[in-house]
């Protein structure tokens, strides 16, 4: 087995991407194939080193070990002599139109109730037309000729799947500066990398289906060749997942401090029936099966991710997380505060409560209240008593009790309204610090 991912390196990754990665990986982990990276950069005016760089890191922050990455851009001469072979087979052949010519021949054919599918009309040129064209500095680009009938194969996902292959254009596989499309690229080299499974994005179907034919033009033997299209994501109200959402890339999750174990996790489970549980390719790809994928499409849903995210960072131990921690941090702190946390991130919020600085909170009408609590304030040391006796005290000066009791105490002290239990927090707080932020909220 030896499967590739085919990124163009034209913008940074987003789950989409990522989901169809995973898949490839934790296949090729369980079966003991190969897993390829290959940048499919022929679109050489928005390709950029940076993203290609970027999915390299963002693939290796996912664990997910590959071989390259192979360039396309590397590749010409390879295309060049595929290309000399349709042509010599009457595959390929020439054509001149411009784009407002083939718009008026759609409008033409739409008048007439027909489908907007090439006409072919550039195969009816004799060879004196032909080269009267190039003499008048017009260059061709050039078209593949779908056989007729349809491809069929027996999709990973989705089934038994057939492409009629009629009712579609020609594809364009060179265009007229002599540069390659990826309909044709792709197959090339999965003909030379002898890739054996493709396994992408549910709308790639139809692509197929023209792929297939141009694989059987160049002699590959499509019998052996083995497709899985995953249906696309929604979000998760069900909408397009549009990968133009910044929350949704991955650089911007690592960034939050979203865990990969989790993403990996979540990804690796939706669309089937099974519960996701953190966790890398390699812990994963045992247990995975490509079949429990579901034909229709999944709802990725920030929350589901984050509350698997949260369960990670609340096991984690203090070894695995110190060194993404502020510096100083102990491991009293984050048993402390790991029960609090949705992405490590917000660690460093936690870390300037208890070690550093918060803006005062502005709390009005509780001048007499924050006084009342800090005179009765205790003396250090503090330990996980010091915040129920200091509460009974304040409580018996004040007479409040509940949440006008603990909630103006808690805004002083974190500037927060929630977060770690204070008779843990406090101690890591410190009569200091406590004392200064009191007087801060009442000064406000």
């Amino acid at each position: 087995m030896k499967l590739r991912f085919a990124p163009s390196p034209t913008g940074f990754l987003h789950v989409g991407n990522a989901r169809i990665a995973v898949t490839n990986a934790l296949l090729a982990l369980k079966h003991g194939g190969e897993f390829v990276l290959r940048l499919d950069d022929t679109d050489t005016e928005r390709s950029r080193p940076e993203y290609a760089s970027a999915i390299e890191e963002d693939l290796a922050w996912l664990g997910i070990s590959f071989t390259g990455p192979v360039r396309q851009q590397d590749r010409t001469a390879l295309y060049d002599a595929a290309a000399a072979k349709l042509k010599a087979s009457g595959h390929l052949y020439p054509c001149f139109e411009s784009e407002e010519e083939l718009r008026f021949k759609r409008e033409q054919r739409a008048k007439q109730g027909k489908p907007p599918v090439y006409d072919r009309a550039a195969l009816k040129m004799t060879q004196e037309q032909l080269e009267r064209a190039l003499a008048n500095g017009k260059a061709p680009y050039w078209r593949f000729k779908l056989s007729q009938g349809s491809r069929e194969w027996n999709d990973g996902v989705l089934g038994a799947r057939s492409v009629k292959l009629p009712p579609i254009s020609d594809p364009v596989l060179i265009r007229a500066d002599g540069s390659f499309l990826y309909t044709f690229t792709s197959v090339v080299d999965d003909i030379d990398m002898a890739i054996t499974h493709i396994v992408r994005g549910e709308d790639h179907v139809t692509n197929t289906g023209v792929q297939l034919d141009i694989f059987a033009a160049l002699g590959a033997n499509i019998a052996k060749l083995h497709f899985a299209h995953l249906p696309l994501l929604t979000d998760a109200d069900g909408g397009p997942l549009s990968k133009r959402l910044g929350s949704l890339g991955l650089r911007q999750m690592r960034r939050d401090g979203v865990e990969p174990a989790a993403l990996v996790g979540y990804l690796a489970a939706l669309g089937t029936s099974h519960d996701p549980r953190p966790g890398l390719p390699a812990d994963l790809a045992p247990g995975f099966d490509i079949a429990a994928v579901s034909k229709s499409s999944a709802r990725f849903d920030p929350r589901q991710m984050l509350a698997l995210n949260r369960k990670l960072l609340h096991e984690m131990s203090f070894a695995e997380a110190h060194p993404r921690l502020p510096a100083g941090a102990t491991e009293h702190f984050w048993t402390v505060v790991r029960g609090n946390l949705d992405m490590m991130s917000e660690a460093r919020a936690w870390w300037d409560v208890t070690a550093g600085h918060i803006p005062p909170m502005v709390l009005d009408g509780e001048d007499e209240f924050l006084r009342a609590a800090l005179e009765t304030l205790p003396p250090e040391p503090f330990t996980p008593m010091t915040w129920p006796d200091w509460t009974n005290a304040v409580k018996t000066a004040t007479g409040r009790k509940g949440k006008a009791l603990f909630m103006p105490l808690r805004q002083a002290l974190t500037g927060e309204d929630h977060g770690p239990d204070l008779k843990d927090l406090l101690p890591l707080i410190g009569r200091a610090r406590a004392e200064a932020r009191l007087r801060a909220a009442i000064q406000a």
